[in-house]
Protein backbone atom coordinates (compact mmCIF):
# COMPACT_ATOMS: atom_id res chain seq x y z
CA UNK A 1 0.00 0.00 0.00
CA UNK A 2 1.41 3.19 -0.78
CA UNK A 3 0.52 6.48 1.20
CA UNK A 4 0.71 10.22 0.21
CA UNK A 5 0.54 12.65 2.88
CA UNK A 6 -1.00 15.78 1.83
CA UNK A 7 0.08 18.59 3.94
CA UNK A 8 0.26 22.96 3.61
CA UNK A 9 -0.40 26.11 5.56
CA UNK A 10 -3.80 27.36 5.73
CA UNK A 11 -5.21 29.02 2.72
CA UNK A 12 -2.83 27.14 0.57
CA UNK A 13 -5.06 24.77 -0.93
CA UNK A 14 -4.21 21.71 0.43
CA UNK A 15 -7.92 20.53 0.58
CA UNK A 16 -8.59 21.49 -2.61
CA UNK A 17 -5.49 19.10 -3.96
CA UNK A 18 -7.10 16.31 -1.56
CA UNK A 19 -10.59 16.80 -2.84
CA UNK A 20 -8.85 16.11 -6.37
CA UNK A 21 -7.63 12.80 -5.16
CA UNK A 22 -10.66 11.83 -3.90
CA UNK A 23 -12.57 12.97 -6.98
CA UNK A 24 -10.87 10.97 -9.19
CA UNK A 25 -11.38 7.66 -6.76
CA UNK A 26 -8.88 8.00 -4.12
CA UNK A 27 -9.44 6.41 -0.26
CA UNK A 28 -8.87 9.82 1.43
CA UNK A 29 -8.36 10.36 5.19
CA UNK A 30 -8.90 13.85 6.24
CA UNK A 31 -7.61 14.93 9.59
CA UNK A 32 -9.96 17.72 9.79
CA UNK A 33 -12.82 15.39 9.61
CA UNK A 34 -11.38 12.73 12.18
CA UNK A 35 -10.90 15.49 14.10
CA UNK A 36 -14.33 16.93 14.63
CA UNK A 37 -15.20 13.41 15.33
CA UNK A 38 -12.95 13.13 17.96
CA UNK A 39 -13.97 16.26 19.70
CA UNK A 40 -17.91 15.63 19.22
CA UNK A 41 -20.60 14.73 21.69
CA UNK A 42 -18.77 11.65 23.55
CA UNK A 43 -15.95 12.00 21.37
CA UNK A 44 -12.28 9.99 22.74
CA UNK A 45 -10.76 12.96 22.84
CA UNK A 46 -13.20 15.09 25.28
CA UNK A 47 -12.04 13.96 28.62
CA UNK A 48 -8.69 15.10 28.17
CA UNK A 49 -9.65 18.60 26.13
CA UNK A 50 -12.13 19.13 29.35
CA UNK A 51 -9.09 18.25 31.48
CA UNK A 52 -6.96 20.87 29.63
CA UNK A 53 -8.96 23.51 29.26
CA UNK A 54 -11.91 23.25 32.05
CA UNK A 55 -15.50 22.56 31.56
CA UNK A 56 -16.31 26.70 30.80
CA UNK A 57 -15.44 25.37 26.93
CA UNK A 58 -18.43 23.20 26.73
CA UNK A 59 -22.17 23.39 26.44
CA UNK A 60 -24.99 21.79 28.71
CA UNK A 61 -25.14 19.04 26.42
CA UNK A 62 -21.32 18.66 26.66
CA UNK A 63 -21.08 19.75 23.33
CA UNK A 64 -17.17 21.54 22.68
CA UNK A 65 -17.65 25.24 21.77
CA UNK A 66 -15.22 25.01 18.95
CA UNK A 67 -15.20 28.86 18.15
CA UNK A 68 -14.32 29.96 21.88
CA UNK A 69 -11.50 27.07 21.87
CA UNK A 70 -9.97 28.15 19.09
CA UNK A 71 -10.01 31.96 20.17
CA UNK A 72 -8.19 30.73 23.09
CA UNK A 73 -5.94 28.68 21.87
CA UNK A 74 -4.60 30.72 19.17
CA UNK A 75 -3.48 33.62 21.43
CA UNK A 76 -1.30 30.96 23.12
CA UNK A 77 1.39 28.91 21.59
CA UNK A 78 2.00 26.92 25.24
CA UNK A 79 -1.97 25.89 25.21
CA UNK A 80 -2.26 25.54 21.70
CA UNK A 81 0.96 23.04 21.61
CA UNK A 82 -1.16 21.41 24.44
CA UNK A 83 -4.17 21.24 23.22
CA UNK A 84 -3.32 20.05 19.56
CA UNK A 85 -1.11 17.21 20.96
CA UNK A 86 -4.21 15.68 22.49
CA UNK A 87 -5.84 16.29 19.09
CA UNK A 88 -3.04 14.77 17.29
CA UNK A 89 -2.93 11.83 19.31
CA UNK A 90 -6.43 10.77 19.17
CA UNK A 91 -6.85 11.82 15.29
CA UNK A 92 -3.49 9.89 14.40
CA UNK A 93 -4.90 6.80 16.52
CA UNK A 94 -7.89 6.44 14.34
CA UNK A 95 -5.72 6.62 11.18
CA UNK A 96 -3.20 4.06 12.22
CA UNK A 97 -6.14 2.02 12.83
CA UNK A 98 -7.87 3.08 9.42
CA UNK A 99 -4.21 2.07 7.24
CA UNK A 100 -4.39 -1.28 9.38
CA UNK A 101 -7.96 -1.90 7.74
CA UNK A 102 -7.07 -0.91 4.44
CA UNK A 103 -3.84 -2.68 4.15
CA UNK A 104 -5.35 -5.97 5.34
CA UNK A 105 -7.87 -5.37 2.11
CA UNK A 106 -5.08 -4.93 -0.43
CA UNK A 107 -5.62 -0.93 -0.96
CA UNK A 108 -3.19 0.08 -3.48
CA UNK A 109 -3.65 3.83 -2.69
CA UNK A 110 -4.45 5.92 0.38
CA UNK A 111 -3.85 9.89 1.11
CA UNK A 112 -3.95 11.80 3.87
CA UNK A 113 -4.82 14.96 4.16
CA UNK A 114 -3.16 16.22 7.55
CA UNK A 115 -2.33 20.14 8.53
CA UNK A 116 -0.14 19.79 11.06
CA UNK A 117 2.99 16.91 9.90
CA UNK A 118 3.84 15.90 13.39
CA UNK A 119 6.12 12.93 12.51
CA UNK A 120 5.01 10.45 14.81
CA UNK A 121 1.97 8.65 12.40
CA UNK A 122 2.25 11.03 9.82
CA UNK A 123 5.82 11.69 8.09
CA UNK A 124 6.67 8.41 9.31
CA UNK A 125 3.44 5.94 7.89
CA UNK A 126 3.58 8.20 4.35
CA UNK A 127 5.70 7.40 1.55
CA UNK A 128 5.62 10.48 -0.12
CA UNK A 129 4.62 13.77 1.28
CA UNK A 130 3.45 16.11 -0.90
CA UNK A 131 3.63 19.77 0.30
CA UNK A 132 0.99 22.22 -1.55
CA UNK A 133 2.51 25.83 -1.29
CA UNK A 134 1.70 29.51 -1.91
CA UNK A 135 2.53 32.45 -1.44
CA UNK A 136 1.79 34.10 1.90
CA UNK A 137 0.13 37.09 0.46
CA UNK A 138 -2.37 34.78 -1.84
CA UNK A 139 -3.13 32.89 1.22
CA UNK A 140 -4.21 35.82 3.39
CA UNK A 141 -6.52 37.02 0.38
CA UNK A 142 -8.16 33.71 0.46
CA UNK A 143 -8.70 33.19 4.06
CA UNK A 144 -10.26 36.71 4.00
CA UNK A 145 -12.73 35.80 1.14
CA UNK A 146 -14.02 32.74 2.99
CA UNK A 147 -15.23 35.46 6.00
CA UNK A 148 -12.26 35.41 8.48
CA UNK A 149 -11.28 38.52 9.99
CA UNK A 150 -7.59 40.01 9.42
CA UNK A 151 -6.38 39.47 12.91
CA UNK A 152 -7.63 35.85 13.24
CA UNK A 153 -5.45 35.26 9.64
CA UNK A 154 -2.31 37.07 11.44
CA UNK A 155 -2.65 34.47 14.35
CA UNK A 156 -3.44 31.30 12.70
CA UNK A 157 -0.77 31.85 10.03
CA UNK A 158 1.59 33.02 12.73
CA UNK A 159 1.24 30.02 14.76
CA UNK A 160 2.33 27.67 11.90
CA UNK A 161 4.98 26.39 10.41
CA UNK A 162 6.32 29.02 7.24
CA UNK A 163 5.84 28.10 4.01
CA UNK A 164 9.81 26.60 3.61
CA UNK A 165 9.74 25.04 6.87
CA UNK A 166 6.80 23.48 5.28
CA UNK A 167 8.59 22.35 1.87
CA UNK A 168 11.40 21.29 3.65
CA UNK A 169 9.41 18.04 4.85
CA UNK A 170 8.62 17.36 1.31
CA UNK A 171 9.53 14.58 -1.19
CA UNK A 172 7.17 16.68 -3.97
CA UNK A 173 5.72 20.13 -3.85
CA UNK A 174 2.82 21.82 -5.86
CA UNK A 175 2.78 25.50 -6.23
CA UNK A 176 -0.83 26.93 -5.81
CA UNK A 177 -0.45 30.76 -6.59
CA UNK A 178 -2.64 30.82 -9.55
CA UNK A 179 -6.43 29.20 -10.62
CA UNK A 180 -8.25 26.04 -10.04
CA UNK A 181 -7.54 24.39 -13.94
CA UNK A 182 -3.73 25.35 -12.98
CA UNK A 183 -3.96 23.29 -10.09
CA UNK A 184 -5.51 20.49 -11.40
CA UNK A 185 -2.85 19.78 -14.02
CA UNK A 186 -0.19 20.07 -11.61
CA UNK A 187 -2.34 17.25 -9.58
CA UNK A 188 -2.71 15.57 -12.74
CA UNK A 189 0.70 15.40 -13.53
CA UNK A 190 2.14 14.48 -9.89
CA UNK A 191 -0.49 11.34 -10.93
CA UNK A 192 1.05 10.54 -13.75
CA UNK A 193 5.09 11.43 -12.66
CA UNK A 194 4.57 10.21 -9.17
CA UNK A 195 2.32 7.37 -9.09
CA UNK A 196 1.48 5.99 -12.58
CA UNK A 197 4.95 5.06 -12.74
CA UNK A 198 4.97 3.09 -9.64
CA UNK A 199 1.72 0.98 -10.87
CA UNK A 200 -0.92 3.03 -9.15
CA UNK A 201 -4.05 4.04 -11.40
CA UNK A 202 -6.66 6.45 -10.77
Amino acid sequence: MFVVGITGGIGSGKSQVSGIFREKGALLLDADEISRKVTDIDGSALPKVRELLGGKFFDADGALDRKKVAATVFSDRKLLDAYAKVIHDEVLSEIQKTLEIERQKGTKLVVLDVPIPVKKGFLDVCNHVLVVSCDDALRRERLILRGMDEEDVRRRMAMQMSKEEYEELSDFVIENNEDIPKLQEKVNDYIVNELTKRGIRL
